[in-house]
């Protein structure tokens, strides 16, 4: 079984880092990044879980659940990675996401 720790753990201080965060770095973008990074989290999980199926988009639940969807997004991916390389990919996604937000 697969050790997918570094990705929660990415997640999880992401997640952290945007509930800390003030609205105002929210609105600057770091939520839009997070929603960016959980919908790429979520479409990998489904192609990974179901290749046939057409993908569902998360819905934008607002700025304020940016934090949550990442976490989710993340947990149903570790559920379904199945190699070191699809794990150093995730987990390499969450860092760039975080850059980027700057949180």
């Amino acid at each position: 079984m697969l050790d997918t720790t570094p990705l929660t753990s990415a997640v999880d201080h992401f997640a952290d880092r945007l509930r800390a965060a003030p609205q105002s770095r929210l609105q600057r973008g770091a939520a839009a990044e997070a929603l960016a990074l959980a919908r790429e989290l979520s479409l990998r999980a489904q192609r990974l879980e179901d290749p046939e199926a057409a993908p569902r988009e998360m819905p934008d639940a607002g700025m304020f659940a940016a934090a949550d969807q990442i976490t989710v997004a993340a947990r149903d991916l570790a559920l379904v990675l199945k190699d070191e390389g699809q794990l150093a990919e995730a987990v390499a996604l969450v860092a760039e996401a975080q850059n980027r937000a700057g949180v």
